[in-house]
């Protein structure tokens, strides 16, 4: 079990003033659903219903620490968060804990966060995740496993903005201590990287912490 507080505290200091931060088990019964969010449900199975109850008791706990009021967080028809009004935010979880980051909309255009497993990344998949240039300078599956979680986490920033798809191997990943670079030739994420502000940490949870966010014009 991660200990859900250090991992907010951990996340909370990682993020500009003005961001809220939540954590939440997906582990506990799916108690925590609003009417609007249950839509989503329909079909999912006990795991993953878990896991969707926690990432939005996690938003609300985000929520909470910004003085706002509990509000319902449907999911979109692109599998995204819908987020009420003058907010925005992400959500990330593994097997073992959900973690949402919440703003409102003048701290920043956009938020992408992931959480991976403190593992390392199977080689199976390291040809699909990482560029030609990224694999030839990783040697090392949690490295790998790093690479990753920040393309997932910049996947995430970008996405509301310019609703691009992308496959991975449209960014290139380079990390200086717990910063890191995002590259990207593609046209509609090339504009968006002066603006990008990328994190990769450590949390000595077990847990890697990928951060990424676009700040306002």
């Amino acid at each position: 079990m991660i200990d859900l507080a250090r991992l907010a505290e951990v996340a909370a200091q990682h993020v500009p003033n003005g961001f809220g931060v939540g954590a939440a088990d997906p582990s506990a019964p799916a108690t925590a659903l609003l009417p609007p969010e249950r839509a989503a449900t329909t079909g999912m199975i006990d795991t993953r219903l878990r896991e969707f109850s926690a990432g939005r008791a996690a938003a609300r706990q985000a929520m909470a620490t910004l003085g706002l009021p509990p509000a319902a967080i449907p999911m979109q028809g692109n599998r995204a968060p819908h987020w009420p009004a003058g907010l925005f935010g992400s959500i990330t979880h593994t097997s073992h804990a959900a973690l949402a980051i919440v703003a409102r909309s003048t701290a920043a255009q956009s938020i992408g966060i992931d959480l991976e497993e403190a593992t390392p990344l199977p080689q199976d998949l390291w040809d699909v995740v990482l560029t030609p240039a990224e694999r030839a300078r990783t040697r090392d599956g949690a490295i790998a496993k790093r690479i990753f979680s920040a393309k997932e986490a910049a996947y995430k920033a970008q996405f509301p903005i310019t609703e691009q798809p992308l496959e991975f191997t449209d960014m290139t990943i380079k990390f200086e201590g717990s910063h890191m670079r995002v590259h990207s030739t593609h046209p509609a994420v090339k504009p968006l990287l002066p603006k990008l502000h990328a994190q990769s940490i450590e949390t000595g949870l077990g847990v890697y912490l990928s951060l990424v966010f676009i700040s306002a014009e």
